[in-house]
């Protein structure tokens, strides 16, 4: 009898596969799929083209360079700084909005009464939907002033660390109120699909331990958490990728400069998306070209953390498949 099953599974997807509706889906999710492909490598194609002209003719290094000024005879311009905003302020966004999203969606799913839990939930969608702008605006003009007395208070007794270390006096436009700022915004997108990954745990599992004499806390560390684990993982990735990309926020939010501090309270500081929306309309052909070359450079770190967020993911599943 074991022997047949394979045979009869394979005739009853012979059988699917002739049906005129599956062979239509399956055509349409196979299109699907390849024009999302000709797209990406579209864009890349693009990015590659106008970058490479612009590259060629840069009298510096572009990537180790600190000065933007495409319109200098020769041209100058590199994206060391940009590279350190984005990377900076995408971390500490990350090191801020993971912890509280895992926080919040495990209160959502598993602690707070269903009352409760509900307006809740869609408080955290309709945060989701905001728009950028308003982050910015939001930033700008009520956590920039509130701001200041943080970063003295950093200053005063963490500046021995260095990385907190006010050493030039100005408002909290740096890139440590950048990160908070894309904490925020990115918070709502995480809590949504770790939420959602934690309302999937088999009740069986939860049941089972809880049957053991597990503690609520215990269900969560021993079947909540390793089971939502790449999900968890998938909603951070999602977040990076919006905290990487951010422009208007950032562009209200930062006082911008070409200058790389290990001094995070200290004004100034750059990133991808915010240089390109500061100067892509003041740019001439060749400074557009100039953008577009920085631009290709963010394009391929979001390709790189998407790319490692997947290997991690994929790893875990082997290890988990393994060790069943």
């Amino acid at each position: 009898m074991a022997s047949t099953t394979p045979d009869i599974q394979r005739s009853r997807r012979a059988k699917n596969a002739s049906r005129p509706g599956d062979r239509v889906f399956s055509g349409l999710s196979r299109g699907s799929g390849i024009t999302l492909l000709v797209i990406m490598a579209a864009i890349a194609v693009f990015l590659t083209y106008r970058a490479v002209l612009a590259i060629s003719k840069d009298s510096t290094n572009f990537f180790t360079t600190f000065e933007w000024n495409p319109a200098a005879n020769p041209p100058v311009f590199g994206i060391a700084v940009l590279a350190f905003g984005t990377i900076v302020s995408s971390i500490i966004a990350m090191l801020i909005a993971v912890p509280v999203a895992i926080g919040i969606a495990l209160f959502i799913s598993h602690y707070a009464p269903r009352k409760l839990a509900k307006p809740l939930a869609y408080v955290v969608d309709l945060l989701a939907a905001v728009p950028s702008i308003i982050y910015g605006l939001w930033g700008a003009i009520f956590l920039v002033p509130y701001l200041d007395g943080l970063n003295k208070w950093l200053d005063q007794y963490l500046g021995w660390t260095y990385i907190f270390d006010k050493s030039s006096d100005g408002v909290a436009r740096n890139l440590f109120t950048v990160g908070i700022l894309l904490a925020i915004m990115i918070l709502p997108i995480i809590t949504n699909v770790t939420r959602e990954v934690f309302l999937q745990v088999p009740k069986m599992h939860e049941e089972a331990a809880l049957a053991l004499g597990a503690t609520r806390w215990e269900v969560i560390r021993m079947s909540v958490l390793p089971f939502g684990r790449s999900g968890i993982i998938s909603a951070s990735m999602l977040g990076l990728g919006r905290a990487l990309g951010e422009t208007m926020a950032v562009a209200v939010v930062l006082s911008p400069s070409f200058l790389i501090s290990g001094h995070l309270l200290d004004p100034g500081g750059g990133t991808f998306a915010q240089n390109i929306a500061a100067k892509f309309n003041e740019a001439n052909e060749f400074g557009r070209d100039a953008l577009i070359a920085s631009g290709l450079v963010l394009f391929a770190i979001t390709l790189l953390v998407n790319g490692a967020a997947r290997w991690i993911i994929g790893r875990r599943k082997e290890y988990s498949g393994a060790a069943a």
